[in-house]
């Protein structure tokens, strides 16, 4: 085949799509039309800012430091070490109703789940029911892949190991007698944590999966046995586990640990002495941590986030702002050049 045969052969169709030929629209902005746009979009931005800022000045929050720095805290006794098993309680009053649903969240303060090292110290295969896995680690979980006896420890790693393991248990005080506030613990993880990511291994009773395996070094009790109350919710489905996996961005963060939507309170917490009785078990003051409960409810636009609404607010004035300097320019330098 002859230069010139082979260019014609590569050469493309002749057609308006192939030679760029259709036809195309381009603007021609003008002051007639980016001045008035621009005070349109400054005024969208305000009225979506104001709607968002009055929002989120409705949501309820009530936060309380448990960490138990100072000597005259209920939970400074619990932060001895050599303390086991303590308990320690917070007095909180509600003035006014505190709106249902009503949500329940443990916070850390100066904890870093963001860092590498942290963040890849797990084995997602055996997080999703490989038994093979099971026997053998993977080696970015060291120094929490192997036990003291040489025993693969599952769920292995340092994300897993430090779980966070303080319970709670809220009362109101009616007529000098404490009355239990009902948690609900289903479905506050992500569903596809829940239904994709984590699996247990399918082997009934679940125990029989976890022979010959230790637990990681904090817990308490094995993965099989972290919700007596339910079987469905134990191993790496269970409902505490999959809050914590998800790491925060974040150092100071908050999850989801319950929420109160059951019986009486069902409409939120009605005004009243509520006492919270907390097991003091995760240590913070090692790394100069805090630790605090935080009540929130929510609205259309989530929860309470001022920065939303103040950022609308100061978009849609800077737009507005500028418009009017665009004006005042145009009208000093181009309405005289008009024909």
């Amino acid at each position: 085949m002859s230069k010139e045969e082979q260019e014609l052969a590569n050469r493309p169709d002749n057609t308006a799509f192939t030679q760029q030929r259709l036809p195309a629209w381009q603007p021609m902005l003008s002051a007639g039309i980016v001045i008035p746009g621009f005070v349109l979009i400054g005024l969208a931005f305000i009225g979506i800012g104001i709607a968002l800022f009055v929002t989120s000045q409705k949501i309820q929050v009530l936060e309380k430091d448990y960490t138990g720095v100072d000597r005259d805290s209920e939970c400074y006794k619990c932060t001895d070490t050599d303390v086991k098993n303590c308990i320690c309680k917070l007095n909180i009053t509600i003035d006014q109703l505190f709106e249902g649903p009503v949500f329940f969240y443990y916070g850390l303060s100066n904890y870093f789940q963001n860092y590498r090292k942290y963040g890849v110290s797990r084995d997602d295969y055996q997080l999703s029911g490989d038994l093979d896995n099971f026997e053998s680690p993977d080696e970015t979980c060291a120094p929490y892949q192997y036990d003291s006896n040489d025993r693969p420890i599952v769920p292995c790693g340092s994300v897993a190991n430090s779980m966070f393991n303080d319970t709670f248990k809220l009362y109101q005080i009616v007529n000098g007698v404490k009355k239990l506030v009902p948690f609900d613990g289903k479905g506050i993880a992500w569903w596809t944590d829940y239904n994709i990511k984590y699996r247990n291994p399918n082997v009934t009773p679940l125990k029989n999966a976890f022979k010959d395996t230790a637990k990681p070094m904090f817990w308490p009790k094995p993965a099989y046995e972290l919700d007596p109350s339910d079987p469905a919710n134990n191993g790496f489905i269970n409902q505490d586990f999959l809050v914590w996996m998800r790491r925060a961005a974040l150092p100071d963060f908050r999850k989801l640990y319950r929420r109160i939507t059951q019986g009486d309170y069902a409409k939120g917490l009605p005004a009243g002495n509520y006492t919270l009785e907390i097991a003091y078990n995760y240590p913070v003051m090692s790394f100069e941590g805090r630790k605090k409960v935080v009540f929130s409810n929510v609205s259309w636009m989530g929860g309470k986030n001022r920065f939303l609404g103040i950022a609308y607010l100061v978009v849609g004035s800077l737009c507005v702002v500028m418009s009017m300097v665009m004006l005042i320019v145009y009208a000093k330098f181009k309405f005289p050049e008009e024909e």
